[in-house]
């Protein structure tokens, strides 16, 4: 049995049953090697979306860096075998100045760098991030930063944006009504998640708050908003603004939508509101669709 020097690292390697490499036949330059994904030939279809998820970068919304989760595809055309991925990564690096930066303006640059380094007509994209924002205590009016999640949905065929949507999800508190009703007194909230995916008119200017219009709307119509720091003046203040304004779930998303319908910068909506039930095992939710 063969002994290693275990006081050294290829020693222990050996040791633990590595071996040393063999001597290929197969090119080592890349001007050598053989690019299958260029093969050029009849692929017998031609394929809308191929490309990578879960690729998780460093991104800029607003003024706060933080973590975004993107998907990237292009289109493939029949006569190629494949794309070249790392094409897609080298696009992402080209635009990324300390964070990608989450607008639809920076976005659609993005993608028309990915169109053209793939060189294939539509390209399309979606990521997924923190939006964190300054939040103010309702009396004492305590700084703290305040957060929800949001998702830009964004695809291009040749110049034309053929797909222009963000979606935000927050969480709010929604008393129940019913409880109210029939209780002597008290009455069962608990905690709401709001999911509002907003289809954007690709021709109409888009307005420069209009996360923070979504999110009113949003946060506004529920029994009351979440606040990241409450002192006693300021839980007296949410638990009796609460009890003033009870919400179904039904509720909620009607009242949403009716703030919505009117922003001529939307072309449709799709409201969703789960209550994470505090007094039974199941949630409870409502869903609603609306298109211009």
């Amino acid at each position: 049995m063969t002994e290693f020097d275990l006081s050294t690292r290829e020693g222990r390697w050996k040791h633990f049953g590595s071996v040393d490499p063999i001597e290929g036949t197969k090119p080592t330059k890349k001007e050598n090697m053989k690019d299958l994904q260029s093969t050029h030939k009849d692929f017998l279809f031609e394929i809308e979306e191929v490309g990578i998820k879960n690729l998780v970068y460093p991104v800029l919304v607003d003024r706060f860096q933080t973590a975004g989760n993107f998907s990237f595809s292009t289109s493939l055309n029949q006569d190629e075998k494949g794309i070249n991925m790392s094409r897609i990564l080298e696009s992402v690096e080209k635009h990324y100045n300390n964070g990608i930066e989450l607008n639809f303006d920076a976005l659609y640059q993005l993608l028309r760098s990915l169109q053209v380094s793939m060189d294939q007509n539509a390209a399309g994209l979606d990521v997924s991030a923190k939006w964190f924002f300054d939040r103010y205590s309702p009396v004492t009016q305590i700084k703290a930063v305040g957060h929800a999640d949001v998702t830009y949905g964004l695809a291009i065929d040749k110049d034309d944006v053929t797909r222009k949507e963000i979606t935000i999800q927050a969480a709010v508190t929604t008393l129940c009504p019913c409880s109210k009703e029939i209780s002597e007194y008290s009455a069962h909230n608990q905690r709401g998640i709001i999911t509002v995916k907003a289809f954007l008119n690709k021709d109409v200017d888009l307005i420069g708050d209009y996360k923070e219009v979504i999110l009113d709307a949003m946060e506004a119509n529920a029994s009351s908003i979440l606040y990241p720091i409450l002192k006693r003046p300021d839980e007296k203040s949410v638990t009796e603004q609460a009890y003033e304004n009870p919400r179904f779930v039904e509720d909620l998303i009607r009242l949403i939508a009716a703030d919505l319908v009117g922003c001529e910068w939307l072309d449709g909506f799709e409201i969703e509101c789960r209550n994470e039930e505090s007094i039974h095992q199941h949630d409870a939710f409502a869903k609603l669709k609306y298109q211009k």
